[in-house]
């Protein structure tokens, strides 16, 4: 079973074309995904043929659950689109369906060659029923103060079609235990879907450092919708402007949120190796 390895600022998943394949995907994305039995990603992206547009992307992640979308992961697959001709060589936007909805995107080329991928993320999303998080009331969610492993964290909630909870820290981000904190945010009862959580440190009126625990996945090394969510948070707090860069362990994210409409993403992608997956 052919597969491509791709990342997106060393947010790497194996991709497969799974239009003509019916398989336990939650089953095998662990085995897929274990760095040193398998083949060792955060995710598995799946290529589909799409109900209300012509391609469907899939995520589920290395312990088998299964996200709404996934930033970095959506460039990586329209740039493998791309790449591969499964759309003309001069077409620069396309459509792809996710379970988070419709995603509108825009392929930057350098020699013909995709370098980075706009996504218009959609609209954020602040009620707690949809985010969700068990409050309530309407949102936005501001600092809400949640002690957890004896730190008590101030959290504004986000959806960008997946939960998050963004916290902005004096302290900075790479000295925050992560590792003993992020999971136990992501399984806080606060969330019924669990939750991704941002730790953040402000650089600038427009410039942010982000670490992140992944819902599903772990520390990783970037995060699309957990860059956009902290964008959409800084501005709520009035800290930010509509265009900031998003600085997280595996590189820079641009992205833009005017306080109203649609956020949009700006990012690299790439394709490291394709390989082929012996099914047992």
């Amino acid at each position: 079973m052919r597969f491509y390895k791709v990342h997106g600022l060393g947010n790497d998943f194996i991709l497969f074309d799974a239009r003509d394949r019916r398989l336990d995907w939650h089953r095998l994305a662990p085995r897929l995904c274990d760095r040193h039995f398998g083949i060792g990603a955060d995710g598995l992206l799946l290529l589909e043929t799409g109900e209300k547009a012509p391609f469907r992307m899939r995520i589920i992640n290395a312990d088998g659950s299964e996200a709404e979308m996934c930033g970095n992961g959506i460039r990586c697959f329209a740039k493998y689109l791309a790449d591969h001709s499964y759309i003309p060589a001069d077409q620069d936007e396309l459509e792809v369906e996710t379970l988070a909805g419709i995603q509108r995107l825009r392929l930057i080329r350098r020699g013909g060659v995709v370098e980075a991928v706009r996504v218009a993320m959609g609209r954020p999303r602040f009620d707690p029923a949809e985010i969700p998080v068990d409050l309530p009331g309407p949102g936005p969610v501001i600092d809400y103060p949640l002690a957890v492993e004896g730190r008590r964290l101030a959290l504004t909630f986000v959806s960008m079609g997946n939960p998050h909870a963004v916290a902005f820290l004096e302290e900075p981000v790479e000295a925050f235990p992560l590792e003993q904190v992020g999971p136990k945010v992501e399984h806080h009862s606060l969330f019924p879907k669990r939750t991704n959580f941002e730790v953040v440190n402000q650089l600038g009126p427009d410039h942010y450092r982000v670490r992140v625990w992944e819902r599903g996945v772990g520390l990783t090394l970037a995060c699309g919708t957990g860059a956009c969510a902290v964008a959409v948070a800084a501005r709520l707090k009035s800290l930010a402007p509509e265009k900031v860069r998003v600085e997280l362990p595996g590189g820079a994210l641009d992205v833009e949120w005017d306080g109203q409409a649609e956020v949009y993403m700006t990012g690299p992608a790439a394709e490291v190796f394709v390989g082929e997956w012996f099914e047992d």
